[in-house]
């Protein structure tokens, strides 16, 4: 059943979009069946998760094949998607598009996302394709350049949302990197459900010049468990999620723990912010909280932190992307149709040179971003590139949305034009460290 159920996905994602379909005018027909086929065959399998979260016994960890280690195709610098990536980028658009936009408002007005958006947003399959097939998911392989389209199409709806939608995947992916096989077993097969399963990565903390390498949330061994104390900000989805990866120091080195929900000593509030409110942000507060030996993710080999921090840098940079894109795009439209003295005014050189800059810069930040997604997904170093692309989007993002502010006049004041949701939520791209990886 876990395979025919990850074939439907699978077959459901390669289906989608495709033009000979839309052509003969049976795509919304046929994709229809994929997904109540799919929808029947992963209820039945959701029946135990209804009763009880289940526990797969595993001898070995399951890691997702990947393409890390192998030589480029080629010594060219080719950026053509392959079939399937375009697949995925155009289903991950129409949703941005008919679902994500239409609400991005709505949810920033009421600091949560809209009810059944999330289960729309699971649907696609996020966390079915980023779980191994012997836990139940339908991921064969693991992609940092399909990751990261799917985090740019997303936010291009909107960068609240998106971050929401994604925050469970985060964790999956965490767990399917470093987990062992007892961790994988147990917390894994239920994101692959039919139902959303909020789970987040909490690693901020609220203080001046915060280093995710120097955490003031400390773990210490003491008998038979671990011990966390601390306080974690802005951590997505906090309210709901069932599960929360806490990143504490350890001996001296950031080390990750698994912490559900209604653990004795962890409290979780709500966290009023200038935007992301779409996320529903919260903070966590843990007093003593104390977790067993096996919740320390990777068991005694831990995880290598670098380059979660580093992942997490590429994912928030491609959240940028998309909603700079989101910036450019309205702009442009706005423009052309604006008209002053009789004509539009990007007639005008200054309205047209502030457009061309902003495309340029955004162009720039792309670059790196997928620079750094290539040499992950290649087993190459990416520190540095990561590094990079998260200091120019933290300037040219806010750069991007502070011109497209400026091209709407009065209008960029006003909740009439999303620009100023798009403003305020590119001030987040500076101070905020993980919660998201690709």
């Amino acid at each position: 059943m876990e395979r025919a159920i990850g074939q439907s996905l699978k077959l459901l994602n390669q289906l989608a979009g495709s033009k000979t379909l839309e052509r003969m005018g049976v795509s919304e027909k046929i994709e229809k069946l994929l997904y109540q086929g799919t929808k029947a065959s992963v209820a039945t399998a959701a029946d135990a998760l209804k009763r009880a979260r289940p526990v797969l016994k595993m001898l070995t960890p399951a890691r997702m094949q990947s393409s890390e280690g192998a030589p480029p195709k080629n010594d060219q610098f080719d950026l053509t998607l392959t079939d399937s990536q375009a697949l995925v980028r155009d289903s991950m658009q129409k949703f941005a598009r008919s679902r994500l936009r239409p609400s991005a408002l709505e949810a920033d007005e009421a600091s949560e996302p809209p009810a059944g958006l999330l289960d729309e947003a699971h649907a696609l399959g996020l966390s079915q394709l980023a779980v191994p097939e012997e836990l139940g998911g339908a991921g064969e392989s693991r992609s940092p350049i399909t990751n990261v389209l799917v985090v740019e199409d997303l936010a291009h709806g909107d960068m609240a949302l998106a971050l929401a939608a994604l925050a469970p995947v985060s964790v999956v992916h965490a767990i399917v990197d470093y987990g062992t096989a007892e961790q994988q077993g147990e917390y894994l097969p239920v994101f692959a459900g039919e139902e959303f399963y909020p789970a987040a990565i909490a690693l901020l903390e609220s203080r001046p010049l915060f280093d995710p390498h120097r955490l003031s949330t400390r773990a210490t061994l003491q008998g038979g468990s671990y011990v966390l104390s601390g306080s974690k900000a802005m951590v997505p989805l906090a309210e709901d999620a069932e599960l929360f990866l806490v990143f504490a120091d350890f001996v001296g080195k950031p080390q990750a723990f698994l912490v559900e929900k209604g653990t004795p000593g962890l409290r979780v509030e709500p966290e009023p912010t200038m935007s992301l409110r779409g996320a529903k942000l919260g903070r966590l507060t843990l007093e003593q909280v104390r977790v067993p030996l096996k919740a320390k993710l990777g068991g005694d080999a831990g995880i290598d932190a670098e380059r979660l921090i580093d992942l997490s840098r590429i994912a928030w940079s491609a959240l940028a992307v998309g909603t700079c894109a989101a910036v450019l795009d309205y702009v442009k439209t706005y423009c052309n149709e604006r008209s002053a003295f009789g004509e539009p005014i990007t007639h005008r050189q200054s309205v047209a040179f502030m457009i061309a800059n902003i495309a340029i810069e955004l162009d720039g930040l792309r670059l790196m971003v997928y620079r750094a997604a290539s040499r992950a997904e290649q087993g190459l170093s990416f520190r540095r590139e990561a590094a990079l692309a998260r200091v120019q989007a933290a300037d040219k993002a806010m750069e991007i949305a502070t011109n497209g502010l400026q091209l709407l006049g009065g209008h960029g004041f006003t909740k009439e034009h999303p620009v100023e949701l798009w403003y305020r939520q590119l001030r987040a791209i500076a101070i905020v460290e993980g919660a998201l990886l690709v």
